[in-house]
């Protein structure tokens, strides 16, 4: 049954309404052309089959964001939402072809009623069963995104869903980024199938791991001029370690005051001298505080072993998503007082864009107090609807 919403529910006196009022547009943006037609391809990006899940009611998705502490807290939904799991083809770390899956959460629109599409990439987690195609459900961020108007397609990542048990590739920047333009094809083709109108606008963002796969996915699309890019919009990515080499230094620091007895060998610039029994000792301690003990999902964790063995190059070269200068405006958003991706993480990037000429990149600080890593949440995707707003049509 649709749930066409009048004119006057964007009046709704809500923590977002001025954002949802706003979402027509300014009028300095052209209007929207449709997306490119994409053929349907034989290698990665094939979508491979589909499943329909469970139709979200915005009764239930209105409850869930009311709850204290809810990440979307205060957001006003305006339709039901319709969820896939679209099944497709991708690569993994090593360029073989793999089947991974994503979430495609649709608005319930009037019939042949467009929308622009919002690509989310989630943050780590350590569970299957909390991978957005594993999790429809009514506090689903992308479930959420989608109760506003937008198409929203967000990838489960290699090592999720369907493809659970193969390593995930983390903060790898190649396989990050494949997994998500592949999934856009995929979910083009979806629609196309199923006369899913989008109104070629695409939107993409993330926080923590997700902000980093936002930035990788949006320098592959640059340098690979991805079809994808003439309808990109906007880009916002939170509280992502784009220098993984400064995260990971963070995260050594806290190994040294939590493990003084392994202080001594935790200066950066001598880990590559460590012996095999103690390289392991600094090794476990750094996944441990990766990785939590009840997880089920499998990490590849190439990115430790080339930190620990000094390799920078390959670090900056496979893992490090700061070092280019995007075209298209870039929104950054971070928290002073975060103690799992550091501040400078998103100072850093900053200066490395500005640096390579980049025109339109910003770093918008967290206000929250305290200003934490999952503190900021709330306050990021707020921040992301208000930036979203300013182009979107068709909401």
């Amino acid at each position: 049954m649709s749930s066409t919403v009048p004119a006057s529910r964007s009046l709704i006196a809500a923590t977002l309404t001025a954002l949802l009022v706003a979402c027509g547009g300014d009028g300095e943006h052209p209007a929207p052309v449709p997306a490119p037609e994409i053929a349907e391809p034989t290698g990665p990006g094939r979508l491979e089959r589909t499943v329909e899940l469970a139709r979200v009611p915005r009764t239930d998705i209105a409850a869930a964001t009311q709850v204290e502490g809810a990440r979307a807290q205060g957001v006003v939904p305006l339709y039901d939402v319709a969820n896939h799991r679209i099944d497709y083809l991708t690569t993994d770390a090593q360029g073989a072809e793999i089947v991974a899956s994503a979430l495609v959460s649709v608005p319930v629109k009037a019939s042949g009623a467009a929308s622009p599409v919002l690509a989310y990439q989630h943050g780590t987690t350590f569970i299957d069963a909390e991978a957005p195609s594993n999790h429809a459900v009514a506090d689903e961020v992308a479930v959420v995104l989608a109760s506003l108007g937008y198409i929203v397609v967000a990838p489960d990542y290699v090592g999720y869903g369907t493809s659970k048990g193969a390593p995930h590739p983390y903060l790898q920047a190649a396989p990050t980024a494949a997994a998500m333009v592949d999934a856009l094809t995929a979910a083009q083709t979806w629609r196309r199938r199923t006369a899913t109108p989008d109104n070629g606008q695409l939107f993409l963002t993330g926080y923590s791991e997700g902000g980093y796969a936002t930035v990788a996915t949006h320098r592959a699309m640059q340098f690979a001029r991805s079809v994808h890019l003439a309808s990109l919009r906007a880009v916002v990515a939170g509280a992502g370690p784009y220098d993984v080499k400064l995260t990971l230094d963070a995260l050594l620091e806290r190994v040294g005051d939590e493990v003084p007895l392994l202080a001594p060998l935790l200066d950066p610039g001598v880990l590559r001298y460590l012996g095999d029994a103690d390289r392991i000792r600094v090794r476990n301690e750094l996944v441990k505080r990766l990785r939590p003990d009840n997880a089920d999902v499998v990490f590849d964790y190439t990115v430790v072993d080339r930190y620990l063995a000094d390799e920078v190059d390959a670090l900056v070269a496979h893992h490090h998503v700061d070092d280019w200068a995007p075209a298209l405006s870039l929104r950054l958003f971070h928290g002073r007082d975060d103690a799992t991706v550091p501040f400078a993480a998103g100072e850093d990037a900053l200066a490395a864009m500005r640096a390579r000429g980049a025109a339109d990149v910003t770093l918008t600080v967290c206000t929250a107090v305290p200003a934490s890593h999952l503190g900021c949440v709330s306050e990021f995707l707020k921040f992301v609807l208000a930036e979203f707003a300013r182009h979107a049509r068709d909401l």
